[in-house]
């Protein structure tokens, strides 16, 4: 996978834009950034795409810019001359698939059956936007067309708002999710953009699907950490022996011996572990790579290199 998927995988949500006044396009961007999204798809479906595309690439180099309803080859040379690093269109138009292998540029056709993921297949792409997703069978056609398609990742869009969103980003075979809900058209013309930046800061959090999963204490032997297991234990969490540790029901781990963190450590789930290594690490966390476990090429466990209250932090893949 290129650079500009991962960085779209890594961001994991892509706000689809329709402006119309391309005055408002940096205003926009700022907002998206403020809410902890760096990302935007602007549609041809106003005559002020390609000129919001330069303001805002222009004004924030550091922003990864897509067009989309990228229809026909004469959009995706106007896009890309216009600064876009990545093209998305609603179909599979050969002609625009062709053109933007042949000049590098990345491509995110859409499709809504088998027959359109094998077109994609034999262009060798990866990453398909699976459109219209909610009207094409949602979260459900994206779990049937896993099986034959394991090698497949989608950008769904269409029909997703907050309140699904975390039941398309949840799916191992989503790259990211497109949708235009955080930014709304009207907002855009008011020109609100501290409502666009709270929208985007809730669904930055709702992607990543982060829930607690337990809590770890450090004791400095086996007999102290089986006396508090057993104080827990009169609370109704029964204490279950392991090797390293003795666990409360499911979310409490009392440590044998001084484990990591300074008091111990605290398990947070999350839908994809690389997505939020990615959204932590522009608050200065990195991952402890020697900490890492993978299943099927995907992390399932990762500690973070910085503690919060004395606790050290880690990551586990939710199933």
């Amino acid at each position: 996978m290129n650079s500009i998927l991962t960085k779209l995988g890594n961001i994991g949500l892509v706000p689809v834009v329709k402006i119309d006044d391309a005055a408002k396009a940096t205003g926009l961007a700022k907002a998206l950034i403020d809410g902890g999204l760096p990302c935007a798809e602007v549609t041809f479906r106003t005559a002020a795409a390609a000129d919001a595309i330069r303001a805002i690439t222009d004004k924030f180099p550091e922003m990864l810019v897509g067009a989309g309803t990228v229809i026909n080859v004469e959009l995706a040379k106007k896009a890309v001359a216009s600064g876009a690093k990545f093209i998305v269109s609603p179909g599979f138009n050969p002609a625009v698939v062709d053109w933007c292998l042949s000049n590098n540029v990345s491509i995110v056709p859409g499709i809504n059956n088998p027959s359109g993921i094998e077109a994609g297949l034999e262009k060798g792409l990866e990453v398909l936007k699976f459109f219209p997703a909610e009207a094409s069978g949602g979260v459900a056609m994206l779990d049937a067309l896993a099986g034959p398609f394991a090698q497949v990742s989608f950008m769904p869009t269409g029909g997703i708002d907050l309140g699904n969103l975390g039941d398309y980003a949840r799916r191992s075979n989503v790259l990211a999710v497109g949708g235009s809900w955080m930014v709304k058209a009207d907002l855009i013309e008011k020109e609100d953009w501290a409502a666009i930046t709270v929208l985007c800061r809730d669904a930055v959090t709702k992607v990543h699907g982060f829930a607690f999963a337990h809590v770890g204490i450090n004791e400095k032997d086996e007999k102290s950490a089986m006396d508090t297991a057993n104080l827990f234990g009169l609370l109704g969490f029964a204490p279950k022996a392991g090797n390293s540790s003795i666990f409360n029901d499911t979310i409490i781990e009392v440590m044998k011996s001084p484990f990591r963190g300074t008091m111990g450590h605290i398990g947070f789930k999350c839908w994809n572990i690389e997505r939020s290594l990615a959204y932590l690490e522009q608050f200065g966390f990195r991952g402890v790579q020697e900490t890492a476990k993978s299943e099927k090429g995907k992390l399932t466990v990762m500690y973070l290199d910085r503690e919060i209250g004395g606790f050290a932090i880690h990551l586990v893949r939710a199933k």
